[in-house]
């Protein structure tokens, strides 16, 4: 089974339970999820988000609202003004 059929044929409850190990940083039997578990796992959430959730409910999701496609984290650009002091 390649990796496109794994998550086409994985169900919610997988689904849940492996976003609830990411979540918790454990398996549902207790043990600890390791660091590749987890990014693996991760790819798998959100490869399963992209196929069944709408884009607003899918993890990482940002809702920019109004300033959509807008630079937010920039200030607005404002002109340089020289003074000359002491005249």
């Amino acid at each position: 089974m390649d990796y496109r059929q794994m998550i086409d044929s994985m169900s919610p409850d997988i689904y849940r339970s492996l976003k609830r190990s990411v979540e918790t940083g454990r398996w549902p039997d207790g043990s600890p999820v390791t660091t590749a578990q987890r990014q693996n796992a991760m790819q798998a959430i959100i490869a399963w988000d992209e196929k069944h959730l709408p884009e607003n409910e899918r993890v990482g999701y940002i809702d920019q609202g109004h300033k959509a496609g807008a630079n937010c984290g920039d200030p607005p650009e404002t002109p340089l003004n020289w003074k000359e002091q002491g005249n």
